[in-house]
């Protein structure tokens, strides 16, 4: 299947999963304009994805190119010439970009390698898990700059982490290690080095291709509007993804191979 060619990311299907990549090394990843124009085309494209068996692609993962910089944040020299008009336009596009990527029907890992700080940290945020390596540091330096968050970071980050800590890491644009991530809850598993980062994240995606692929989109979607419900609300939206997944025929062939006792082949429908 093609997914586009573009000027910034490279992007190769691998396995089950396609593997993006922001391929501006020299500027460490950064989100310039064009690379983000690049990822609001691509999540255009994936937004054609299914959940029926034909698909090849079961999860995106996103990285970047390099040892020092999953992406290293906004681009600030292009920033620095934005008037307050523009920088909403910027703002706004990104969080096209975001949204696109928590409406996707296949999990999205974000692959995290060495700086991931402002509109990286928040990049990664807006994918269904964050894996890092022992080198990656996250943060929302923007007040170092005068500035705050303008990709999503304000909302993502004290889902992520609890308000608490979202403030204090706002407040004092603190730079912190994966390990820390970890502890904290921003990120869920931590390795050693890029080639072990990228292999944990397509053997997750090859452990979730073996599930109901119309479950996953379900429950990805019941867990995203969840999210921002009261307890009642919550509890009412997961009936409804709970009704919503009898009548799918992914439903009928798991219960079907359990009761038979035998492996389910689901057609994604």
């Amino acid at each position: 299947m093609e997914f586009g060619t573009y000027q910034t990311l490279l992007v190769e299907q691998q396995g089950n999963a396609l593997l993006v990549t922001v391929n501006q090394p020299e500027s460490l990843n950064a989100l310039a304009a064009a690379v983000v124009e690049d990822l609001y085309t691509l999540t255009t494209v994936l937004g054609s994805i299914g959940t029926d068996a034909a698909w090849p692609v079961h999860g995106v993962i996103i990285t970047g190119a390099g040892e020092k910089a999953f992406v290293a944040g906004a681009n600030i020299v292009e920033m620095h010439s934005m008037d307050s008009d523009a920088a909403a336009a910027y703002g706004r596009r990104m969080h096209q970009v975001t949204l696109a990527l928590e409406a996707l029907p296949v999990p999205v890992i974000a692959a995290v390698n060495g700086f991931a700080l402002g509109g990286g940290c928040e990049l990664a945020m807006a994918c269904d898990f964050l894996y890092a390596s022992a080198n990656a540091s996250f943060g929302q330096p923007e007040v170092n700059l005068g500035l705050v968050p303008g990709f999503g970071g304000s909302v993502r980050l004290q889902r992520r982490v609890g308000i608490g800590m979202a403030r204090e890491l706002i407040y004092t644009g603190r730079r912190i290690k994966s390990a820390e991530a970890l502890r904290i809850g921003l990120v869920n598993r931590v390795f050693e080095d890029i080639p072990a980062l990228l292999d944990g994240a397509k053997n997750t995606i090859d452990e979730i291709a073996g599930k109901s692929p119309t479950a996953v989109a379900n429950v990805k979607d019941a867990i995203n509007e969840i999210a921002g419900l009261n307890t009642v609300d919550g509890l009412e939206a997961e009936v409804r993804s709970f009704m919503k997944a009898f009548a799918t025929q992914d439903s009928v062939e798991g219960r079907s191979a359990f009761v038979a006792k035998r492996a389910p082949q689901f057609p994604g429908n």
